[in-house]
């Protein structure tokens, strides 16, 4: 990614170190590849708040954003897995991006996570960066789904019942795939 560059050498690092898991990500079957992903973006990013890396409330980082800042709030985790997987090779209708409501330490938060569904109707499997492993939604009762969305779709909760455009609902998400795209995913 030669847009890494503009970022500074630390982050051209990390960005090859990203393009050389994609590559083994690529090379490997799609189950192992969601551990391989998970793994190195929860390594790779540090938790903190948007308001703290941003200096603003909300705000959704590409992955080479969050890789130049080395830290990133849930939404940022999500999308970099996202991006990643989708450069590995596994088809957009596979992922969503699911903002959910999070039991943690007695509160409702609310959270972002990647779900992957081998089949549609499958029950997806959660990629998160609150809990390192893979993990069938099933095995999530801490997570309550409000809406999912892609590039292709934006659903209510995770089900089949669209709720339109994501690119006309989600001025985030639209902006996040303009950038995304200006740096090469």
């Amino acid at each position: 990614m030669e847009s890494a560059a503009r970022f500074g050498p630390r982050t051209a690092g990390e960005a090859e170190q990203l393009l050389q898991m994609i590559d083994r990500a690529t090379a490997t079957e799609e189950l192992p590849r969601l551990s391989l992903v998970n793994s190195f973006v929860n390594k790779h990013l540090n938790f903190r708040d948007d308001s703290e890396v941003w200096g603003k409330i909300d705000y959704w980082a590409t992955p080479l954003e969050s890789l130049d800042k080395g830290r990133g709030d849930c939404e940022d985790y999500a999308i970099a897995k996202y991006f990643s997987l989708l450069h590995a090779g596994t088809p957009v209708a596979k992922l969503r991006m699911v903002y959910v409501r999070a039991q943690l330490g007695g509160r409702s938060l609310a959270h972002m996570v990647l779900a992957y569904y081998a089949e549609p109707g499958a029950e997806p499997l959660i990629l998160d960066n609150l809990l390192p492993e893979v993990r069938p939604a099933s095995q999530r009762p801490d997570l309550q789904p409000v809406f999912s969305f892609n590039g292709e779709g934006l659903w209510q909760g995770v089900g089949a019942t669209s709720a339109g455009d994501p690119l006309a609902r989600l001025s985030q998400w639209r902006d996040l795939l303009s950038k995304a795209r200006a740096e090469g995913f």
